[in-house]
């Protein structure tokens, strides 16, 4: 038995021995029954948030008003909940007061019918109130009760449905579906930290492209990226992308990332033509579509969606570097070496290259820039793409230059030369250095 689960039952043993009622909840019953091993274990329970402190001292009461407390032993954080029923909600989020119940009215409160099952951890009986094990077994993502009631004390949970579908791999119930579709803009209520942060979950899912799919389809992503939805019907140059417009395209890669995608990747790849649609002209000469400068504006565009979604800067930094640059792997094979090795060097030039590969495959199939990068960055590996500098700006003061622009384009030229192969050591180097000064 894993640790996790071992101290959730050493955990419900002591509830009870107390006299409590103790059964796991929620997700890790669902993933249990699914065969999966649930990554963490919530207890439901018959004791009040002063009866469970008792029980586990220097336990952290997190959420004592909603009855909700965490207790911790080797390394493992179990939420040990009170039986509830929830109040009225005035903001889309969390009741305004809750009562302690029983665990049938507990389950009646919670989101969808495959997360309001109990399991007794002593005899391994599941205790259905809701009927979530049949919709287990059917692969059915419903809403408890009334969907639209659901969706309305919690309007987060419209995003977590669309998680559950894409995770899952359920179809979601004819109702729970109709009332996602009716009220999508339920999200205007929710933060936008909790919608990135549920987006974001949806978004690294092996699955990610039929999750986009719902949110597109359920109106969801008109609320906080409804520049996705330009995409769908912008067409593209048949010759260069015979698998149809932006918004195919886009899908297409995200299907095609690996399972472990990371996050920034999988933004890189959903925004990196969303300046398509505002840059779409048609060349006559050509007679055909072009994108002009569709990455520098759909750089700025990303910093715009990232920062209104509450992304963190770095997350910012690394999304809309890819994006602005991924139009250059075309002119790869034309880089000097120099450049090449800056190109090479940036910390987001891994994921880069897994951007490009999913752009191509999805599209004209091309795979010659890819097949030359993998060429150099093997040939480049045995060193530092960037070396230590063979010369500073101490050297250039040493010689009796001030410092100011001069000094960055001579340092950038002798790390040109070096990068070239030109300078070995730093003996030529300052012999090179010795030839600008006389130059200039």
């Amino acid at each position: 038995m894993p640790e996790a689960r071992n101290v959730a039952v050493s955990f419900a043993h002591r509830l009870r021995d107390a006299g409590h009622l103790a059964y796991f909840a929620g997700g890790c019953v669902r993933d249990h029954l699914l065969g999966k091993e649930p990554k963490d274990y919530d207890i439901a329970t018959s004791a009040t948030p002063a009866e469970v402190v008792r029980l586990f001292p220097g336990a952290n009461e997190v959420g004592a008003h909603f009855g909700v407390v965490i207790a911790k032993s080797k390394g493992h954080m179990v939420e040990i909940a009170t039986f509830r029923t929830d109040g009225s909600y005035h903001d889309g989020r969390r009741p305004a007061e809750v009562a302690f119940s029983t665990p049938e009215e507990d389950a009646h409160r919670r989101d969808f019918t495959i997360n309001g099952l109990f399991e007794d951890p002593e005899s391994g009986e599941i205790i259905d109130h809701v009927g979530g094990r049949a919709d287990l077994e059917a692969g059915v993502l419903r809403a408890i009760g009334n969907p639209v009631h659901r969706f309305a004390e919690d309007s987060l949970r419209l995003l977590r449905a669309v998680r559950f579908s894409t995770k899952l791999g359920f179809e979601i119930e004819a109702g729970t579906w109709a009332a996602m579709r009716e009220h999508a803009d339920g999200l205007k209520r929710i933060a936008a930290e909790r919608i990135r942060d549920e987006f974001s979950r949806t978004l690294v899912l092996p699955a990610r492209a039929r999750g986009l799919d719902l949110l597109v389809d359920s109106g969801l992503i008109r609320h906080f990226l409804p520049e996705v939805l330009d995409l769908i019907g912008c067409e593209q140059p048949p010759e260069w992308h015979p698998e149809g417009d932006v918004y195919v395209h886009t899908r297409i890669m995200l299907e095609m990332l690996g399972d472990h995608a990371p996050l920034e990747l999988c933004l890189a790849v959903l925004l990196h033509d969303i300046a398509k649609p505002p840059t779409r002209t048609f060349d006559e000469d050509a007679g055909r579509i072009r994108f002009n400068g569709h990455d520098a504006l759909g750089a700025t565009m990303t910093e715009v969606i990232l920062r209104r979604l509450k992304y963190p800067n770095e997350t910012i930094d690394s999304v809309t570097t890819m994006v602005g640059r991924h139009m250059q792997f075309m002119n790869v094979q034309q880089m000097r070496t120099a450049k090449l090795k800056r190109f090479m060097a940036t910390p987001t030039f891994p994921l880069e290259l897994e951007l490009h590969r999913v752009d191509c495959a999805s599209s004209n199939g091309f795979t010659e820039n890819l097949d030359f990068l993998l060429g150099k960055r093997e040939e480049f590996a045995a060193e530092p793409l960037i070396p230590p500098p063979l010369i500073t700006g101490r050297d250039l003061i040493a010689r009796g230059l001030k410092p100011g622009p001069h000094f960055k384009e001579l340092l950038e030229s002798a790390q040109t030369e070096q990068l070239e192969g030109r300078l070995g050591s730093r003996e030529h180097a300052l012999e090179w250095l010795l030839d600008q000064i006389k130059d200039s």
